[in-house]
């Protein structure tokens, strides 16, 4: 595999007003150290370039997109990550808390299993509910986010996931 085409300045300046604009409106922040979020961006574009998705610059891709959607940013264990070590695993969405100056983040462990244990316990609502809908009910692997529709939506309402990061609930 070749090296990706470099990323310019402005791709990341773009990147940055569109994640930070994503992530104030969702209730979430970025990192306020904006060297350390620019090299982030950076990561993800080449990422993006090389692979065609924009896995965590934090942690190793195989460049297979269904291998590695739990590594799209924003990943799975955002959240998690969020709740327990007011920041992601590299730092790039940090709690109100970070961003505000009140709390410093500290060392996060790696809560990605091991290739060989990534199959997911899904918490579930009671399907007998859901179960009863017209129509397929889709779930955002991001946040959770749940919906009744024929097709999952192109990007989720509230992580701003895009349409591969759904799955098939019920």
């Amino acid at each position: 595999m070749s090296d990706p085409a470099p990323v310019s300045t402005e791709e990341i300046d773009r990147l940055y007003k569109k994640l930070r604009d994503e992530a104030e409106s969702g209730g979430y922040h970025l990192n306020l150290d904006t060297a350390m979020t620019r090299e982030l961006l950076k990561g993800l574009l080449i990422n993006e370039k090389r692979y065609g998705y924009p896995s965590c610059p934090c942690r190793l891709a195989s460049g297979k997109k269904n291998e590695d959607l739990d590594i799209i940013c924003p990943c799975d264990y955002r959240d998690p990550d969020l709740d327990d070590y007011s920041a992601c695993y590299c730092s790039l969405y940090v709690s109100r808390e970070v961003a505000e100056g009140k709390k410093k983040v500290g060392s996060i462990p790696e809560r990605r299993p091991p290739p060989d244990k990534r199959k997911k316990v899904k918490e579930q609502p009671p399907k007998a509910i859901l179960s009863s809908l017209p129509l397929p009910v889709w779930r955002c692997k991001v946040c959770g986010y749940l919906c009744a529709r024929d097709g999952p939506p192109e990007i989720c309402p509230i992580c701003k996931a895009k349409k591969d990061r759904f799955e098939r609930f019920i």
